[in-house]
């Protein structure tokens, strides 16, 4: 079948790689679209350190294939979308409704695929990056069979990590105020996710002014347009100054309530702190490097009650949230067609990263 595959030389678009049969528990997925992530393009530059070779993708729907002994959630024909949280379900924190800081999601790295004789390992227990997959029961999400797969694949990362950001990390009260920083496939969903909750003024930023028109049609009202030589943070207070008089009050006064970093950029981070007003948050979504630090003035978190949070896959919940995204974007209140700019074929991969490369989509998406 055929796969990408993340080799030491770079990534190489295979024909002849295989995957063995579903075990007790597991469900082999044929898959029909997948989307490229960031967290992708990064194991391919080495900021994610990822053994080689491997079966490359995260983001990803299909079709149930076949499943192993035990399996009743899903059956051969049911459409599926794919979650990274292969949570245990039993632990404290699947009890309390946090299956994304369950520890058995962290690695779960195996060799499910092979090239010949040459064992192949899976990649964040997903591997969607190839015809077939196989991946535990818990980590599929039955959804109605008229959801477009090439849409429905993007929700369990890039959507859920954007629109959980808000919706499960943050408490964004309506009129509030807020900033998105980085307007790809994550950053739009947060941007639909804030519209949702009802924010006020909503800003988005991003180095490609060309995806301010789709940000805008999702619910942000402001831009500003990042880069070298630009101070973000002094745009985003020139938007929301203290007073008419003055932009920046006592103890840094002035700013958005709300910001979502989903660069992964150090210095977009610390930048970002000095944007936000009193009792203001931010909330860091993007992924750098697992090495990365960022220096912030702590005096900014102290006074006047700031703070920053973390977050990983947007606290997602995969069973409830996918489906509840699914069921807004089945109801015209989500947008995933929009997010989707293009749609490759497998052999397109290399052109893929390019257009990411150069800004020029939101998300791609490969079509198996």
């Amino acid at each position: 079948m055929r796969a990408i595959l993340h080799t030491a030389t770079g990534a190489e678009i295979r024909d002849d790689v295989t995957v063995r049969d579903p075990e007790a528990g597991e469900v082999l997925v044929r898959i029909v679209a997948t989307g490229v992530c960031h967290s992708d393009v990064s194991v391919l530059e080495g900021v994610i350190e990822w053994p080689t070779p491997s079966v490359l993708g995260h983001e990803g729907a299909g079709i149930v294939e076949k499943v192993g002994a035990g399996v009743g959630s899903v059956a051969p024909g049911d459409h599926v979308v794919i979650t990274t949280i292969a949570a245990c379900g039993m632990c404290r924190h699947c009890q309390t409704g946090h299956p994304n800081r369950c520890r058995q999601t962290l690695g779960n790295r195996g060799t499910p695929f092979a090239i010949g004789d040459e064992p192949v390992w899976n990649f964040a227990g997903a591997s969607t990056f190839a015809e077939l997959t196989l991946v535990k029961e818990i980590q599929c999400v039955s959804i109605p069979k008229d959801v477009p797969l090439t849409s429905a694949c993007l929700v369990p990362c890039g959507v859920v990590t954007g629109a959980g950001a808000v919706l499960n990390r943050a408490n964004v009260l309506p009129g509030q105020t807020a900033a998105v920083i980085g307007l790809g496939g994550v950053g739009l969903s947060a941007v639909q996710a804030l519209r949702l909750k009802g924010a006020g003024r909503v800003v988005g930023i991003d180095t490609v002014p060309g995806k301010f028109e789709l940000a805008g049609a999702f619910g942000a009202t402001d831009f500003v347009k990042s880069g070298k030589g630009v101070d973000v943070a002094d745009e985003i207070r020139t938007l929301f100054p203290y007073s008419d008089e003055v932009k920046v009050g006592v103890f840094g006064a002035g700013g958005v309530d709300w910001i979502f970093e989903c660069t992964g950029i150090p210095a977009v981070l610390e930048n970002a702190m000095e944007a936000l007003d009193w009792g203001g948050t931010l909330i860091a979504v993007g992924q750098p490097a697992q090495t990365a630090t960022a220096s912030i003035r702590i005096a900014n978190l102290l006074q006047c009650d700031r703070g920053i949070l973390g977050t990983r896959a947007g606290g997602v919940r995969p069973h409830e949230d996918i489906r509840t995204v699914v069921e807004l974007y089945r109801q015209g209140k989500f947008d995933l067609d929009a997010l989707v700019s293009r749609v490759y074929p497998a052999e397109g991969f290399h052109d893929v990263l390019d257009d990411m490369h150069h800004g020029r989509i939101a998300r791609g998406v490969i079509a198996f």
